[in-house]
């Protein structure tokens, strides 16, 4: 699967551009703020149905316009999809394949499946375990349809738990009843996520540590663990167990909207807190990599891989590795932004692989 023909109109700081592309690697290059991401981002919404960066669907409008259109042209084993999101201020987002739209979003997510690194992923290091959740749930979703389906009814069915809890505190009384029906219903939408999840991350782990020790020649050790509270413990006595320390905080504290993804460097040493900041983006790229082998063994064709300002905090040598690596036949079609089209082209040819620059200058491209 490719990316042929991207157009994008009153989209961030583009007023019109149209891009023809290489099935192999796509470089935009230019100064900071000439709206290289941006275009990283249209060809997500393509992927994805929304923003890699803001989830606010009008902020993408441009400046003293009324609407957006971003479209693209996929070319999958030399069937032509053509793909298109649309947006007018204060109206519903129309998404389109082959000019026919969708009535659920969610059934377009995983067609065309993508793999975003942008310097935004820190936050799955140094934020906390929500990030690390979303990155889980963002791959499995892209693979598997009922997954998605089944996270959003347990996150529903969790904020009506908590409700009744502020409720019960609030008013004195819990319904036990209810509490009940809503126990049983996070138990029956929880425990398939959280099989999901566990055996994801069995196959997930070793392609993670595959792509860190090619990287960095495996200069230090790191590891990967998912936890659950589910791990140790049946879903249903723990929400028993822990109920009335729920209704003191007022929110349900456990189950699978509490799992996380412990990160360490050097054996057992945090690697938010001990880790360089070079050693950080090479956990995350390695991350993400291991993300992109995931969706191309599940979907049987390969994902396109966008590299966002990728050189940053990384020194020549792993630059070099990871280049090396994305430029194997394991990866298909490559986006990637850099200020220094100079490097771009140097870093290439040192590897004997070819790349189509692109030159951004204020929303226009040469």
């Amino acid at each position: 699967m490719w990316l042929k023909k991207l157009s994008v109109l009153n989209f961030k700081n583009y007023t019109e551009a149209t891009l023809q592309f290489t099935r192999e690697v796509n470089a935009f290059t230019g100064a900071n703020g000439a709206g290289k991401t941006n275009l990283l981002d249209a060809i997500h919404y393509l992927s994805l149905c929304k923003s890699y960066f803001n989830p606010v669907d009008s902020q993408q409008i441009k400046q003293g316009e009324d609407w957006f259109m971003v479209q693209g042209e996929f070319d999958k084993d030399g069937q032509l999809d053509l793909v298109a999101c649309s947006l007018k201020r204060n109206q519903k987002k129309q998404f389109k394949k082959n000019k026919k739209e969708y009535t659920r979003l969610a059934d377009h997510i995983g067609q065309f499946p993508l793999v975003m690194i942008s310097p935004n992923d820190s936050a799955i290091v140094t934020e906390g375990s929500e990030e690390r959740r979303r990155f889980v749930d963002n791959v499995i979703s892209q693979t598997d349809l009922p997954y998605l389906d089944r996270l959003i009814a347990y996150n529903r069915c969790l904020m009506q738990r908590n409700s009744l809890l502020k409720q019960a505190s609030r008013g004195g009384v819990l319904d036990k009843g209810l509490l009940d029906v809503l126990d049983a219903q996070l138990v029956e939408l929880g425990l398939p996520i959280f099989e999901k999840r566990r055996a994801f991350m069995d196959e997930f782990i070793p392609e993670f540590n595959r792509h860190y020790g090619f990287l960095t020649e495996t200069a230090e050790s790191v590891s990967l663990t998912y936890e659950s509270q589910l791990m140790g413990g049946n879903f249903a006595e723990l929400l028993k167990q822990h109920l009335d320390r729920d209704r003191a905080l007022e929110r349900t504290t456990v189950g699978i909207h509490k799992d996380d993804l412990q990160f360490t460097i050097h054996v057992d040493m945090p690697l938010k807190k001990f880790g360089s900041q070079g050693q950080q983006k090479s956990f995350l790229i390695a991350l993400k990599l291991a993300q992109y082998s995931f969706l191309y063994r599940q979907k049987g064709f390969k994902p396109l891989l966008l590299l966002d300002d990728i050189f940053d905090k990384l020194d020549d040598h792993r630059t070099r590795k990871l280049m090396q690596m994305v430029s194997a036949d394991d990866f298909g079609q490559i986006f990637l932004t850099d200020t220094d089209a100079v490097r771009i082209n140097r870093i290439f040819e040192e590897i004997n692989r070819k790349v189509r620059v692109y030159e951004i200058s204020h929303g226009t491209v040469q």
